[in-house]
């Protein structure tokens, strides 16, 4: 289905594997894991398979992270994941860039509101906005305990969308996983795909999304 683009007043953006490539970086790290065992592996080739371990836990890690949010034990989560992203500070967030996609906030930022809506906490979230010089693009940052519950539930985008002075039903949810799709529909939003993630094609045409993209700059071209 084309996305309705009249309907569009904001775009909401995820962030790993929609604005960095976080997925890319989890593959190396398991290619270095594998390194000692890679004469298992046709061709001592370790790539092919550590993507498809990263790409197959993706809905298995967002199961749980849903479990936890419905159990209201996400809060608890939460804490345990910053305490250790500030001890490992000093280590960096080596997420990187997706090339293309600074230009493309700058583009749109001049025509539509642009929000983050992340399932990361609040502190490697600015830091990576930070680190690319992305939050003057932004006018609103939703982070995993910005609301009672988060993706795939439509509370960030409705708090989002309000903070930006639109309706829900007027945003534009930018996404890798079934995460991102299934809250921006059930928000009501208009949802893009892309496939720069962690996300594959199929699940993401199954969720529902209105349109999907090989990497989100692309997004520009139909706006």
């Amino acid at each position: 289905m084309p996305l309705e683009t009249g309907r569009i007043s904001a775009i909401c953006f995820d962030i790993d594997g929609t604005l960095s490539d976080t997925d890319d970086q989890w593959v190396h790290r398991l290619k270095r894991l594998l390194y000692p065992i890679r004469g298992l592996f046709p061709k001592k080739d370790t790539h092919p398979f550590a993507r498809w371990l990263v790409m197959g836990l993706e809905s298995p890690g967002n199961l749980v992270y849903e479990t936890l949010d419905r159990l209201g034990l996400d809060d608890e989560a939460g804490r345990l994941v910053n305490a250790i992203a500030r001890r490992c500070k000093d280590q960096g967030d080596h997420s990187i860039l997706i090339p293309g996609v600074d230009e493309m906030l700058a583009t749109l930022a001049s025509r539509f509101p642009l929000a983050v809506v992340s399932g990361r906490g609040e502190h490697t979230t600015l830091n990576f906005l930070k680190r690319y010089h992305l939050l003057p693009h932004f006018q609103v940052i939703a982070t995993a305990w910005s609301c009672e519950y988060t993706k795939p539930f439509p509370h960030p985008i409705h708090w989002a969308a309000g903070q930006m002075g639109v309706k829900a039903g007027e945003c534009l949810m930018v996404g890798d996983t079934t995460m991102d799709i299934r809250a921006g529909r059930a928000a009501g939003a208009q949802t893009v795909g892309v496939l720069c993630g962690f996300g594959r094609e199929g699940e993401l045409r199954r969720a529902g999304a209105d349109l999907i993209l090989a990497s989100t700059p692309q997004l520009i071209h139909y706006l």
